[in-house]
């Protein structure tokens, strides 16, 4: 982005009906998914499809896929100031929103499926270092100071001097929070689809993924309800490093699985995902490698849709979708394997020793989860709406104009050289 380019921010135009009617739209999500967790307080758990073998459910698959795409959307910011990528820059506002909007999300979701919600005072009063639970509290509190602070030096012109020191916390910050929630699974010796060091760097590449799909689909979206220009130099770049970081994640995804084929204790879990008669197994090759990487990495890499809207906001959504499968098939497949207390052993009791745990979930789980994503939107609408968030222009000239000026000079290169043959 050339020096003499400003870029000038403007709040959403929180009068207008139809911003009310989005906001309102959102809002019956929010309201259904807390009309959930009240039922599942009110009645108890066991309306949940969770049991003493499944204890983390659906609520926990959309909580961890929004706390993973979290730390993915603050990655746009951490280009434009980490790595001086000028193009980027003006996105580092809403990128910082959208990440403490997720983050945010997430967590309530984990807050209301707690039963007690009361009890997370004790979990913030309490810490036993030695578990990775608590690393965690610790790393999303951390987030939230810092990625407020980051969005302070950005947005005022005190905070200005405070800009470098602050990028590099926040990127730094939210690698090890990703790393933590990766070693959640990662430290459960327990679980044979668990217990692997690639849990910790495979998180990282999802988040990337997860939170540019989010981020593409939130830009595209405000800048198209509200007019505002929207070039496809922004549109382009997004693309391909959406593109090139679901690589990534499918790659660790190969490395995952290889490398429990090739270990002999863990080659039962992997025929258990990989090739059984479970929902998993149709997740897994249908959904996320399908649906969710194969198709979106094509639409996103094929050179002849470089620039094309609707196919970066349909990857992004087949992304998403493929992400909740990812998670899904991580956090559940790997509870429903029994586990192997006694290796090379057979075992069966009547508290299920040996046996394939089930687990359905049920609409209340669903809607909870979707009503923390509602939150996080809820969040990212009201604060645009409130503060400058949002370039009022993204167009071509203003983001990018040495590109535009490149294209003039081509352009006019190739007139010459016509009129030359003429």
């Amino acid at each position: 982005m050339s020096a003499t380019t400003k870029i000038v921010y403007r709040e959403l135009d929180g009068h207008s009906p139809h911003f009310w009617r989005v906001l309102g739209g959102v809002a019956l999500f929010v309201l259904a998914g807390l009309m959930s967790a009240f039922y599942m307080e009110h009645h108890g758990h066991h309306v949940t499809g969770m049991t003493n073998q499944v204890v983390w459910g659906m609520p926990h698959v959309f909580a961890v896929f929004l706390i993973v795409a979290a730390s993915g959307a603050l990655n746009i910011a951490s280009i434009g100031s980490v790595f001086e990528r000028g193009l980027y820059k003006p996105l580092a506002r809403l990128s910082g929103l959208l990440a403490l909007c997720l983050l945010a999300g997430g967590l309530t979701v984990l807050l209301l499926d707690l039963g007690r919600a009361d009890r997370l005072i004790v979990a913030m009063t309490h810490y036993n270092f030695r578990s990775i639970f608590a690393w965690n509290v610790l790393l999303y509190s951390g987030f939230f100071g810092i990625v407020a602070a980051y969005l302070w030096t950005m947005m005022s012109r005190h905070g200005a001097p405070f800009y470098k020191p602050a990028a590099f916390a926040a990127f730094l910050w939210r690698l090890t929070l990703t790393t933590g929630t990766g070693s959640i699974f990662g430290f459960l010796v327990a679980r044979d689809a668990y217990n692997a060091a690639i849990m910790a760097p495979m998180f990282i590449a999802m988040s990337f993924a997860y939170g540019k799909a989010i981020f593409m689909l939130i830009m595209v979206g405000v800048y198209t309800a509200t007019g505002r220009p929207l070039g496809d130099v922004v549109v382009t770049r997004l693309q391909r490093l959406m593109g090139i970081v679901l690589a990534a994640t499918l790659y660790f995804v190969l490395v995952q699985h290889l490398t429990n084929l090739y270990m002999e204790e863990r080659r039962a879990v992997e025929a258990f995902i990989l090739t059984g008669d479970t929902i998993h197994t149709f997740l897994f090759w249908v959904v996320q490698i399908g649906i969710g990487g194969i198709i979106p990495l094509v639409l996103l890499l094929h050179p002849r849709l470089g620039g094309s809207r609707s196919a970066s906001v349909l990857a992004s959504v087949l992304i998403i979708m493929g992400g909740l499968a990812q998670v899904y098939v991580i956090i559940i497949g790997g509870q429903t394997y029994p586990l192997t207390l006694f290796p090379g052993m057979e075992a069966s009791s009547q508290f299920f020793d040996g046996v394939v745990n089930t687990y359905t979930p049920t609409l209340a789980e669903i809607v909870l989860g979707i009503g923390g994503m509602g939150i996080a939107l809820a969040l990212v609408l009201v604060a645009c709406a409130l503060l400058r968030f949002l370039p009022e222009s993204l167009a071509d000239e203003v983001i990018d104009p040495d590109h535009v000026a490149k294209i003039v000079d081509m352009a006019d290169e190739a007139g010459n050289a016509e009129a030359a043959k003429a």
